[in-house]
């Protein structure tokens, strides 16, 4: 169990002791399974919302449910093309902001 004692850490820090500074390889490593597994949980949320199945969001994109499975783990991320297709046959829409 963790006690938040109210100190601000500094996050940068904590995740170049554990992974390396930043652009080492072991960090990159490292963001692209977080990035995985973010884009995972997008699309599990996004499926469970739209109330399908893993074999229906499948068949619904020409796959099959043990690809949905390990995109959702984390465990293969989908190519842009891909995640567009999973997503439009959820009935998502994909939309992008730039601030500059």
């Amino acid at each position: 169990m963790h006690k938040n004692n109210h100190k601000i850490v500094d996050y940068d820090a904590v995740l170049d002791a554990k992974f390396g500074e930043s652009g080492t390889p072991s960090r990159i490593e490292a963001e692209e399974k977080a990035y995985a597994f973010y884009t995972g949980q997008i699309i599990e949320d996004a499926r469970k919302k739209a109330k399908i199945t893993q074999a229906e969001l499948a068949r619904r994109i020409g796959s099959n449910r043990s690809y949905i499975s390990r995109v959702e783990n984390g465990i293969t991320e989908p190519k842009i093309s891909t995640f567009y297709r999973i997503m439009s046959a959820l009935g998502c829409n994909i939309e992008y902001s730039m601030t500059l």
